[in-house]
């Protein structure tokens, strides 16, 4: 019996190393994720006998290639291919499946079921909902180590949340940071791939700049399939501060309209979004309600509860008290045909809503010429750093596979319906883009000067 292992690199020594709950690992293309991956993944077999490991890909061809060829040749007169099974048995009763998880239906397979170990195998073609229902079968009464690999690359529908937990380390209530490890490897800290492909460094520097940053330098701000790639919130990286979309609040003049748009969960979040627009037309989201309305969460934010709370914030908020709040929102709330509307819900709150326009590539389009600099750097809509689920989820959204006009509907896309929604109520002309700043004498925004700032730390 011989059990074929190669050395592994300082990156890939890092991720065997790692004891933490949640391990990511990556950032890049050729990092020698997979090399990783089933390195540990035979270690732990080996260490603890009767220990049961996972990995899942997205599709089985993807297994396939990338992890069952490999380990039966790694693994052969060590431990036993059950392909009907997929999985491989050790003589000291260590088991390990492969698992593919496409759809919603396979999913819910892996409910009930339990491991001591599990790995995402690019973790970002998977949506937060199916990380959590995934790293919720890592349970059981032994001593065993229980934790969850993941390897990762930018883009893709999971990559928001892949980028708030390892990259930003932005972490929602009931999330200990101290739960989560990442450990960055690129195509260089992968010397066997340099060593035998060595042009393979040479062929991702030749890529459009995008997805060059991406791929080779493993940049989370931009990635391939990046739906609003106009977006910018971090200025640093630009020539001029100024041509940003988020910005700081400031107090918003009692003369500017307000409207609210609505884009409607009940088992997904949705979302509430303020508008303040100014005397030329541009527009602030200035606050944004958004929320988990799934029954597993604590809080169950029915229809009356949500527009409960519209009602509250707009009768006690200074910058919306006493105003009239235009209301657009996703006319499916106006269906009865499965019992009462739920418009019916926010006329009980006296919160009133018009039916938004919901064609979809002309609202897409409505955004991006909001989003569009123009030769002043100034879009026509800014964000307040506060609005931070809005900020969160909309550079992360991707393009349709099957309509390359529209966007991934598996991303988070529920602020970005509701900004849809009201770009559409105030449709605006198309605006040349411009992509290289202009350097001011003078902040164009003014902001600091025309509107007293907003002390949002603590409100």
């Amino acid at each position: 019996m011989e059990l074929k292992f190669s050395m592994p690199s300082g990156r890939q020594k890092e991720f065997l190393l790692d004891r933490h709950r949640f391990v990511a690992f990556g950032g890049a293309r050729g990092g020698g994720k997979s090399f990783a991956v089933r390195t540990k993944a035979k270690l732990l077999c080996l260490v603890w006998p009767g220990i049961k490991v996972c990995i899942i890909r997205k599709t089985y061809p993807e297994l396939k290639s990338n992890h069952i060829n490999a380990l039966e040749y790694e693994l052969k007169g060590v431990a036993k291919y059950r392909a009907s099974e997929r999985e491989f048995v050790f003589p000291n009763s260590s088991r390990l499946s492969l698992r593919a998880c496409r759809t919603e239906g396979d999913l819910t397979k892996f409910q009930g079921t339990e491991y001591d170990v599990v790995f995402i195998d690019e973790a970002t073609q998977f949506t937060e909902e199916a990380f959590r229902v995934i790293s919720a079968t890592v349970r059981g009464a032994n001593s065993f180590p229980k934790r969850v690999y993941l390897t990762c690359n930018p883009g893709g529908v999971g990559h928001s949340w892949v980028k708030r937990l390892f990259i930003d380390r932005r972490f929602n209530r009931g999330e200990d940071p101290e739960d989560y490890s990442f450990i960055k490897s690129l195509v260089t800290d992968n010397p066997a791939l340099m060593k035998f492909d060595p042009e393979y460094a040479q062929r991702l520097k030749s890529l459009p700049e995008k997805l060059r940053r991406a791929w080779l330098d493993g940049d989370w701000d931009i990635f391939e399939g990046q739906f609003f790639e106009e977006f910018r919130d971090s200025p640093e990286h630009y020539a001029d501060r100024l041509w940003t979309h988020v910005i700081d609040p400031f107090e918003v003049p009692r003369e500017w309209q307000i409207y609210r748009s609505y884009d409607f969960g009940y088992g997904k979040p949705f979302d509430v979004s303020w508008w303040a627009v100014d005397y030329e037309g541009r527009a602030y989201l200035i606050l944004q309600l958004y929320g988990a309305s799934s029954p597993n969460v604590g809080v169950k934010w029915t229809p009356d509860r949500q527009f409960e709370k519209i009602a509250e914030i707009e009768s006690t908020h200074r910058w919306l008290k006493g105003k009239t709040v235009y209301g657009v929102a996703d006319p499916s709330i106006w269906d009865s045909s499965r019992g009462e509307a739920i418009i019916d819900a926010a006329d009980r709150r006296f919160v009133s809503f018009e039916p938004g326009d919901n064609k979809r590539i002309p609202g897409w389009m409505q955004c991006h010429y909001r989003l569009a600099f123009g030769k002043d750097g100034r879009p026509m809509v800014y964000f307040f750093k506060t609005c931070r689920e809005a900020i969160r989820t909309l550079p992360s959204l991707v393009y349709s596979r099957t309509n390359p006009e529209d966007l991934d509907t598996d991303g988070e896309d529920h602020f970005a319906d509701s900004f849809r929604y009201f770009a559409m109520s105030r449709p605006i002309a198309p605006r040349r883009p411009w992509s290289t700043p202009t350097v001011f004498a003078d902040d164009p925004l003014d902001l600091g000067t025309k509107y007293k700032k907003f002390d949002y730390q603590g409100a």
